[in-house]
């Protein structure tokens, strides 16, 4: 399983960035554009996509692996 995908805000631009990361994977105009990126890459290595608002609040946190619990939310 891979690092979960962070999609944080980061002044005026939105970034997708690895849990425990120093640097930012990418840099996006939009949050739907960071998200989209975000998403591919948890995909990829089979772990989560944690979204925040632009206060820094989780909005959303989805999974992109093999969850043995498997969510009951209806987000998606």
């Amino acid at each position: 399983m891979g690092k979960n995908q962070w999609v944080s805000p980061r002044g005026d631009k939105w970034a997708v960035h690895g849990e425990g990361n120093d640097r930012d994977t990418a840099l996006y105009n939009t949050q739907a554009e960071a998200a989209a990126r975000a998403k591919e890459i948890a995909t990829n290595q089979h772990s989560e996509v944690i979204i925040q608002r632009p206060n820094g609040q989780i909005r959303s946190n989805d999974s992109y692996g093999n969850d043995p619990l498997p969510p009951r939310d209806t987000e998606h």
